[in-house]
C-alpha cells in the first residue's frame, strides 16, 4: 500500500479535505482504489456532541460512526465506503493509551508521549492498512494547521511511520495559503515558506505544495516557492478558486497534473491518464442547466453554511440529474414564528425541513409543514423534518390539539413523537442515539416505494433519539398519512407520505449521506423532479 499524507499551513479552511477529496478522485479515475481517512487533533471523542456551530454538521457513516464533515467529502468523491476506523481525534488516542495503562498492557513502563501517543496514532494507519488489502493508496488528512500545539504528535506519528514504511511509499503533500495583497498588486510567498520550514523543524519535507491561491500562480512564484521550500518546481501546484461548485476542484488541481505528481512519487507513474468525461459532464451540468427552480430549506442553524453541507450537496446531485439549477433559499425558522411561514417563505418550489435537536424554531419548522401540505407545495422532511411533519398532520389534519413532541413537551397530550425506549435512561450524551445503517421495509404502491424503484427493502443511516409513537398509528392514517417504510427489526415508521399532494413526503433517517454526484440519492431526486414540476407549472399557469 502506498501512503498519502495531506496537511496545511498559515491559517485554516484553506480546504485541505477537498483537495485531500480531489486526489482521491483523480486516482480513482486513474483505475487505482483509494481510501480516505481524516485526523482530528481535539479532545473530543468524536464531533457528536459539538454544536453546528462549533463543527458544522456531523456526518454519519454506515458503522453508526459520527465523523467530521470532510468524511462527507471523502465519500461524495470517491468510491470508498467509510467506517469508524477512518475518523482518529486526540480523545480517542488517548482514551485509548490510558485504557491500555489501566489493564497493565505498558508491563509498568512510563507512558510517554513518544512512543506510546505516536505508537496509537500509526496503529490505526496500520489497522486500516491490515482491514482494506486491496487498496492502493490510503489518503490521510490531518486537521489544524501546522504549528498548532495539539497537532504535534500526529505530525510525529506520520514522520516516524514513513520512515517505517519506506520514505519512497510516502507522498506528503502540505496544502498552504499564497495571499494576494490587493495594495502591493502580488501575490506573497513568505507565508508559505514560513508554513514549510515549520514543517521542516518537525522533520517533514514535503513532497507536493498547494498553494491555495485567488490568482493563478506565475512561474516567478513557482520557481521561488520551490527554492526557499526544498521542492520540486513542477510540485508547486496551484489551487485556485473555483467559480461554480466545489466539483470544480479535481478538474482545477489536473491542470498541472497533480495526479501524475503524486503516482509519479509513490511509484505508481504506470497507471494510465484519469477518465474524467464522467465528471466532467456532471460539472458542466451544474454550471450549464437547462432548468431553474426555487427550494426553501428551513432550519434554525441556517446561517452556517456547514450547518446542512450534505444536503445541499444532495440538492445539487438531484439538480444535476434533472439538469436543473436549485436555488436554494435558507429561512430561519425563528423569523417564520415571528412573521408566518407565507411571508418569510413567499413563493418557492419546494420546502426541505432538516434534522435537528432541541426546541428552538421548531414551532416555525411545524408551520413552514403546513404552509407546504397546504399550498400543495413539495415538501420534504428528513429526521426532525420528518417528526415535524407528523406533528402538523396531527394537529391539523386530526385535530389533536396540542400534538407535540416529547422533546418539546413533556406534558403534551398527544405525544405524537416519543423517546425510544432503549433510550430512557441514558445519561451519556456520546454515541448513544439511534446511529448508522438500518434496514427497512418499503410497502408497494407507495411513493417511496416507486422512488426507490421498486425494492421491497433498503438501508439508510439513522442519527436520532426520538421515533413515531406507533400508539398514534391508525388515527393518523385514517386522516390520510401514508405510512410507506418501517424498519425491519422494530417496526418503527421510517418514512411517512401524503398521497393527494405534489410531493410531501419524509423520512426519519439521513438520505443526504448517501447521495453522490453522478448517483443521487432517490429521495432527493424525487423531490427535485417535483418542485421542477411546480416551477413549470407556475410559469404556466395564467397570472
Amino acid at each position: 500500500m502506498k501512503y498519502i499524507f495531506v496537511t496545511g499551513g498559515v491559517v485554516s479552511s484553506l480546504g485541505k479535505g477537498l483537495a485531500a477529496a480531489s486526489i482521491g478522485t483523480l486516482l480513482e479515475h486513474r483505475g487505482l482504489r483509494v481510501l480516505m481517512q481524516k485526523f482530528d487533533p481535539y479532545l473530543n471523542v468524536d464531533p457528536g456532541t459539538m454544536s453546528p456551530y462549533q463543527h458544522g454538521e456531523v456526518y454519519v457513516l454506515d458503522d453508526g460512526a459520527e465523523t467530521d464533515l470532510d468524511l462527507g467529502h471523502y465519500e461524495r468523491f470517491t468510491s470508498g465506503i467509510l467506517s469508524r476506523m477512518n475518523n482518529l481525534t486526540s480523545g480517542q488516542v488517548f482514551d485509548a493509551v490510558i485504557r491500555k495503562e489501566r489493564k497493565g498492557e505498558y508491563l509498568g513502563k512510563t507512558v510517554q508521549f513518544i512512543p506510546h501517543v505516536t505508537d496509537e496514532i500509526k496503529s490505526r494507519i496500520h489497522q486500516v492498512s491490515e482491514d482494506n488489502p486491496l487498496v492502493d493508496v490510503l489518503i490521510t488528512e490531518i486537521g489544524g494547521t501546522v504549528g498548532d500545539m495539539e497537532g504535534l504528535l500526529f505530525l510525529e506519528a506520520l514522520r516516524q511511520f514513513s520512515l517505517e514504511v519506506g520514505r519512497e511509499n510516502v507522498c506528503f503533500i502540505h496544502v498552504t495559503l499564497l495571499p494576494y495583497i490587493k495594495a502591493a498588486g502580488e501575490a506573497k510567498t513568505k507565508p508559505t515558506q514560513q508554513s514549510v520550514a515549520k514543517l521542516r523543524e518537525i522533520g517533514i519535507q514535503p513532497d507536493i505544495l498547494i498553494c491555495r491561491t485567488e490568482t493563478d500562480l506565475d512561474e516567478d512564484n513557482r520557481r521561488k516557492i520551490a527554492m526557499f521550500c526544498n521542492v520540486d518546481r513542477r510540485n508547486v501546484v496551484a489551487f485556485r478558486d473555483v467559480a461554480h461548485t466545489i466539483y470544480e476542484c479535481p478538474l482545477d488541481l489536473r491542470r498541472d497534473k497533480i495526479d501524475r505528481l503524486v503516482v509519479d512519487r509513490i511509484g505508481l507513474g504506470d497507471s494510465p491518464s484519469p477518465a474524467l468525461e464522467d465528471w466532467e459532464s456532471f460539472v458542466q451540468k451544474i454550471i450549464h442547466p437547462k432548468h431553474r427552480t426555487t427550494i426553501a430549506v428551513v432550519g434554525k442553524y441556517i446561517e452556517l453554511q456547514d450547518a446542512y453541507k450534505s444536503i445541499y450537496e444532495s440538492l445539487i446531485h438531484a439538480g444535476a440529474r434533472h439538469d436543473t439549477k436549485v436555488n436554494i433559499i435558507r429561512v430561519e425558522a425563528e423569523a417564520i414564528e415571528d412573521h408566518g411561514a407565507d411571508t418569510v417563505i413567499g413563493v418557492v418550489d419546494g420546502i426541505l425541513v432538516p434534522g435537528g435537536f432541541g426546541d428552538r424554531g421548531t414551532e416555525g419548522k411545524i408551520l413552514a409543514a403546513k404552509y407546504a401540505r397546504e399550498e400543495k407545495i413539495p415538501f420534504f422532511g428528513i429526521c426532525l423534518g420528518m417528526q415535524i411533519a407528523t406533528i402538523e398532520f396531527a394537529r391539523n389534519a386530526c385535530g389533536l390539539e396540542g400534538a407535540n413532541s416529547t422533546e418539546f413537551d413533556k406534558s403534551t397530550p398527544h405525544p405524537v413523537i416519543c423517546l425510544q425506549e432503549e433510550q430512557k435512561g441514558v445519561a451519556d450524551m456520546g454515541a448513544t442515539m439511534r446511529l448508522g445503517s438500518c434496514e427497512s421495509i418499503l410497502f408497494s404502491g407507495t411513493r417511496a416505494s416507486d422512488l426507490y424503484e421498486g425494492a421491497s427493502r433498503i438501508h439508510e443511516r439513522h442519527r436520532h433519539r426520538y421515533e413515531f409513537n406507533s400508539d398514534y398509528q391508525e388515527r393518523l392514517q385514517e386522516a390520510g398519512l401514508v405510512i410507506s417504510s418501517v424498519s425491519a427489526k422494530e417496526g418503527l415508521v421510517e418514512i411517512i407520505e401524503i398521497p393527494d399532494h405534489p410531493f410531501f413526503l419524509a423520512a426519519q433517517f439521513h438520505p443526504e449521506f448517501q447521495s453522490k454526484p453522478n448517483k443521487p440519492h432517490p429521495l432527493f431526486s424525487g423531490f427535485v423532479e417535483a418542485a421542477l414540476h411546480h416551477a413549470e407549472a407556475e410559469v404556466a399557469s395564467p397570472a
